[in-house]
């Protein structure tokens, strides 16, 4: 005899929206994939952390507010971290809004801001790698001209994101020559590489062009394991104090102290 299946008998998975940047494709793909949830995702350019702070905000804003209520989501999980401030005003409309507590996506790949804390203050100059960091946006990439979205970034709303040849013609060879210097003055702060392997695929490939950029700067380079807990626990549900949860009406803000993002009520 053929017992007639009953729906009510099996559990009802949860239903998540996840809304992150591309460096956490191929994270949070495998992620969602191994939910015992249901979670959609969608992705935006990495650029889009170049742009202004209010016009950073003002894109996640539209992606969240383009969340349809009626799918049923019973919470937008956001793949960023205080980001430059740019997730700081970020509304929850009708759905709550899911974030760690993070300054910026690194402790995403480290598995928690107390083992990311720890490596940085040990170890201050280092430049950070991953598969993300790395296809999303060619590693070792000079200049800052990859439109987001179409929009201006930062360094092109100050006129630096031009070719050389076009600098020299507006503002001078030795002008151009001090500008594309103090463009590229940010390598002087690193003196290590780190890239942290999540094992997410092959990875081979992306770790040779990791250890090959450090060689060519001269920096010491160094191969970790990187930490699933944070991630995990945003994908299943597990909403600990490392997490904000921005209700309905609520608003997400910046806190200068060891809880780095908090929740107003509206």
């Amino acid at each position: 005899m053929t017992i007639p299946h009953n729906p009510m008998n099996v559990a009802q998975p949860r239903r998540f929206k996840f809304i992150g940047c591309e460096i956490l494709y191929r994270e949070a793909c495998r992620l969602a994939a191994l939910s015992p949830h249901r979670v959609d995702v969608e992705f935006l350019l990495k650029g889009l952390h170049d742009l202004p702070r209010q016009e950073m905000q003002a894109k996640l804003q539209s992606m969240v507010d383009a969340v349809d209520p009626g799918l049923g989501y019973e919470a937008i999980l956001l793949g960023y971290a205080r980001c430059n401030d740019g997730l700081a005003g970020l509304k929850a409309r009708t759905i709550p809004l899911v974030i760690p507590r993070a300054h910026d996506c690194i402790t995403l790949f480290f598995g928690s801001r107390a083992a990311y804390k720890e490596y940085f203050d040990r170890h201050p100059g280092t430049y950070f790698a991953t598969t993300g960091w790395l296809e999303r946006n060619k590693f070792g990439e000079k200049g800052y001209s990859r439109p987001a979205y179409g929009m201006q970034g930062v360094m092109d709303k100050l006129g630096l994101a031009e070719p050389y040849d076009v600098m020299v013609t507006k503002y001078g060879r030795e002008n151009a020559d001090f500008i594309v210097e103090s463009m590229g003055g940010w390598l002087k702060h690193y003196s290590r590489s780190l890239y942290l392997e999540m094992g997410v695929c092959d990875e081979a490939p992306f770790i040779a062009s990791a250890r090959e950029l450090a060689q060519e700067r001269g920096w010491e380079f160094e191969l970790r394991k990187g930490g699933w807990n944070l991630l995990e626990k945003l994908f299943d549900g597990r909403w600990d104090e490392e997490f904000v949860i921005v209700p309905p009406g609520g608003t997400l803000v910046a806190r200068n102290d060891e809880r780095v993002l908090d929740a107003e009520e509206g």
